[in-house]
C-alpha cells in the first residue's frame, strides 16, 4: 500500500523575505504555551521545522534529552543544521519527512511540536494521527498556528483588506487552510485525542522597528515569494495588483499609530497512557 504523500503546496517558498520572519521565531515567541511541559532528559520532534531556531531553542531547553528537526524542504536543513551548530548543540539531528508519513516507529517522542504547519497540508486529522502515532504515551502534540481570518491592524486599509481576501484564497487554492488556528482542537477531536488544551496568543507589530520589518516582509514576500508565482500563475491576482498590496503594506508601515495583531491557536494534546 502506497504511503500518504503531501497534496498541497507550501506557499511561501524560503525567499529570503520568508527566512526574515522564520528565523526571528523563538521558542519563547512562538512555543510558549508547550514550555512548561518540557523537562530535560525529553526527545522531542519538531514537524516543520524550517531554519532551526524554534528546534535550537528546543534543544537547548532538552540538554539531557534529544530534539530531532524534520522539514519537506531538505535545502532548508542546511540552514538548521548550521543554527544548531552555531549555538554548539549536540543533541539536535536533522531529516526530510512528510507529516503524513513520519519515518518513525510508534511510541518514538515525548512531545511532538509543530509551528505553522497544519495550515498549509491537505489533510491536517491525518497529519495529527501520524503525529500522535509517534508520541509515546502519557506524551504531548503540540500545535501552533495562525488564523489569517483573526488578523487585525489599525489604522483601516483597503489595500490590506484586498491583501487579505487574495492570500486566503491563494492559499486554499494550494490545499491548505489560511484559518488553521481556530480549527486546531476541531481537528484533534477528529484525530481522536480527548485530552486536549486549547489556547491562544497573539504577535503584535506597533513600535516603528516592529512596523518597519512586519510590513517590509510582507510587501517583499508579496510580489517576490513563491506565493507571487501561485498568485499570478493561477489567475488570482496580476502583478500590478500584487504590486498594490505590497505598497499598502509599505504605507501601512509608515503610520506612527499603526497596529497590527496576529491571532494563534494553540493546542496541547496528551496521548492516552
Amino acid at each position: 500500500m502506497p504511503r500518504p504523500q503531501e497534496t498541497a503546496v507550501y506557499p511561501h517558498g524560503h525567499h529570503e523575505s520568508v527566512l526574515r520572519s522564520h528565523t526571528w521565531r523563538t521558542a519563547a515567541n512562538s512555543a510558549g504555551y508547550l514550555l512548561g511541559s518540557l523537562k530535560p532528559h525529553m526527545r522531542v520532534l519538531d514537524v516543520g521545522c524550517g531554519p532551526g531556531t524554534i528546534t535550537a531553542d528546543l534543544a537547548a531547553l532538552v540538554p539531557e534529552g534529544r530534539v530531532t528537526g524534520v522539514d519537506r524542504a531538505p535545502e532548508i536543513l542546511d540552514t538548521a543544521r548550521a543554527t544548531a551548530a552555531g549555538r554548539g548543540l549536540a543533541n539536535v539531528d536533522f531529516a526530510v519527512a512528510d507529516v503524513h508519513a513520519l519515518d518513525f516507529p510508534d511510541d518514538t517522542f515525548c512531545v511532538v511540536h509543530a509551528h505553522q504547519v497544519l495550515q498549509h497540508v491537505g489533510d491536517p486529522v491525518a497529519a495529527l494521527r501520524e503525529m500522535k502515532r509517534v508520541t509515546r504515551p502519557a506524551g504531548f502534540v503540540a500545535v501552533r498556528d495562525a488564523d489569517y481570518g483573526a488578523m487585525t491592524w489599525y489604522p483601516a486599509s483597503a489595500g490590506l483588506d484586498a491583501w487579505l481576501e487574495l492570500y486566503r484564497r491563494v492559499a486554499r487554492a494550494s490545499g491548505g487552510e489560511p484559518d488553521a488556528g481556530r480549527r486546531l482542537k476541531a481537528w484533534a477531536l477528529a484525530a481522536g485525542f480527548t485530552d486536549i488544551t486549547a489556547t491562544s496568543s497573539t504577535w503584535t507589530f506597533t513600535t516603528a522597528e516592529e512596523r518597519a520589518w512586519w510590513s517590509g516582509l510582507w510587501a517583499d514576500r508579496t510580489v517576490a515569494s513563491s506565493y507571487a508565482e501561485l498568485a499570478t500563475g493561477g489567475g488570482h491576482a496580476s502583478e500590478d495588483e500584487l504590486a498594490a498590496a505590497a505598497t499598502a503594506w509599505r504605507d501601512w508601515g509608515k503610520r506612527p499609530e499603526g497596529w497590527f495583531g496576529v491571532l494563534h491557536g494553540e493546542i496541547l494534546c496528551r496521548k492516552e497512557a
